[in-house]
């Protein structure tokens, strides 16, 4: 048997610590559910893609739900419909633009993992997957509302925050259209969404609160 000489690397398992090894296994099975429905992958599949043994993953993990639904929770990290903060110059149609071209990229890049937490939640049979879509819905009216200047008027009209939460459904419902159904193109999503949350701000917003202010202009502070 050839002994190894002095001068040849000795292969080593690089050990990491425990977040890093968490996070790379976390990575592994976000790449997996992005690209494939949730069912078709397994826990073994993504020990193996992770480098690391099925023991080990379900020591940080447990079981796929729970990988699956951590994987949805560091995705929606992102608000759902990302407005872009308020940028002296910058008109609403600008912000609303650049924002939703970030967030349908997102989608595109993570579609199956979309897509099935949205069945999930539809079929109302994951509660704890619906507390993770549930919080990142309150996010995402929190940045909406600071963007166009309506932050201390919704603390008063509850009805300005209802109006978001609607909008952020609908905008759910149709991002599934495109990315399952294929029932709408990427662009169309844009210009639907766009135009909907424009109207939105400039028209129904203001009547809803009876306020003359008007969205083009520098938010109040």
């Amino acid at each position: 048997m050839k002994q190894q000489g002095a001068n040849e690397a000795t292969p080593r398992r690089v050990r990491k610590e425990p977040d890093e090894r968490r996070d790379q296994i976390l990575a592994c099975a976000r790449e997996l559910f992005s690209r494939r429905p949730y069912t078709t992958v397994s826990n073994t599949e993504i020990a193996a893609a992770a480098g690391v043994s099925r023991g080990l993953l379900n020591h940080y993990f447990g079981t796929k739900r729970e990988l699956y639904l951590a994987a949805v929770s560091q995705m929606m990290n992102v608000p759902p419909v990302p407005v872009p903060a308020f940028v002296e110059g910058a008109s609403v149609r600008d912000r609303v633009d650049h924002g939703l071209h970030a967030w349908l990229e997102l989608l595109q890049r993570n579609r199956q993992t979309w897509t099935t937490a949205l069945d999930m939640t539809a079929s109302g049979g994951d509660a704890d997957l619906e507390r993770i879509l549930d919080r990142a819905r309150d996010r995402a009216v929190d940045h909406m509302t600071e963007v166009v200047g309506f932050t201390a008027l919704s603390r008063q009209h509850p009805e300005i925050r209802a109006a978001f939460r609607g909008y952020s459904a609908m905008a759910e419902a149709t991002t599934r259209e495109w990315l399952k159904y294929g029932r709408l193109t990427r662009p169309q999503v844009h210009l639907l969404l766009r135009e909907v949350l424009l109207h939105l701000i400039e028209d129904v917003l203001p009547s809803l609160v009876q306020t003359t202010w008007a969205p083009s202009t520098t938010p109040p502070p």
